[in-house]
């Protein structure tokens, strides 16, 4: 396709994509629980389980994301705010670091599993589960889907991308381990309007990771990789990455609500 025809394309798509993602943002919100937490509900909604007695509380409400998905979501969130001291690095961690993330996944994968036997009755398990338990091993899942996603953007979008990796040492992870461990005990605070910022962080970074994922794989379906070298420059790729995670997220709510009638979290 010649260049005049590409910029007559882009004109004709780009008011089309705004509209779309206007209405079907103004769709979602429209159908959606009211209020700020209650939209931050929805967006749980379409990712988590959302059972009360796995899930942290704030005063009397539940957390959006069960205590599991609470840790993913919120040390995903500042292991993404740690690389970016390193902005465009878009090397993988090297090997010794992601076999320990690998091992952060093991664990991750062996307490999910003994939590899900307590589903049944009489099921054999290693040991008695806890949310404790599931906040630290959805951190330290946090830290290795951050520490992937972080590069592969870069890798894919930015035509300067920088040849090291984020998180390329022992030193970024003991980092990384501290700062999560102070998340981890604010956390456990129970301090209200600490516990109300959180929720709507975990919830927003849903949001977030879902566009940078959107926004790869559309960069690749256009052939557009490593074709950016400002902000400015990916704002409708990013605008179309956003559209296809609320899309995503609004069928999973609308399949879930058809499926059971509420807005709640399962029960056990």
């Amino acid at each position: 396709m010649d260049e005049n025809k590409q910029k007559r394309l882009l004109r004709f798509t780009k008011p089309l994509l705004i509209l779309f993602t206007v209405v079907l943002l103004g769709v979602w919100l429209w159908f959606t629980p009211p209020g700020l937490f209650g939209k931050a509900d929805a967006v749980g909604y379409s990712v988590c389980h959302q059972i009360p007695e796995r899930s942290f509380e704030i005063g009397e409400r539940v957390f959006p994301l069960c205590a599991r998905c609470s840790g993913m979501y919120l040390g995903a969130f500042v292991t993404f705010l740690y690389q970016l001291k390193r902005k465009r690095a878009g090397e993988l961690p090297p090997k010794k670091i992601l076999f320990l993330l690998g091992f952060l996944l093991l664990l991750f994968a062996i307490d999910g599993s003994n939590s899900y036997l307590h589903f049944f009755i009489n099921a054999p398990s290693l040991y008695e589960p806890n949310n404790t338990l599931r906040l630290i091993t959805g951190l330290g899942l946090g830290i290795g889907m951050a520490a992937i996603l972080y590069p592969i953007f870069n890798q894919s979008i930015w035509v300067d991308w920088l040849p090291i990796s984020p998180v390329n040492s022992w030193v970024d992870l003991v980092k990384l381990a501290l700062i999560n461990a102070a998340l981890f005990l604010i956390i456990r605070s129970s301090n209200l309007l600490l516990m109300f910022s959180l929720a709507l962080i975990s919830t927003g970074t849903v949001v977030f990771m879902l566009c940078m994922i959107y926004t790869i794989l559309i960069t690749m379906l256009l052939k557009k990789e490593n074709s950016f070298r400002q902000m400015n420059e990916i704002k409708w790729m990013a605008l179309a990455g956003f559209c296809c995670a609320i899309f995503q997220i609004g069928v999973m709510d609308l399949m879930r609500f058809w499926l059971t009638g509420t807005w709640s979290g399962f029960s056990l």
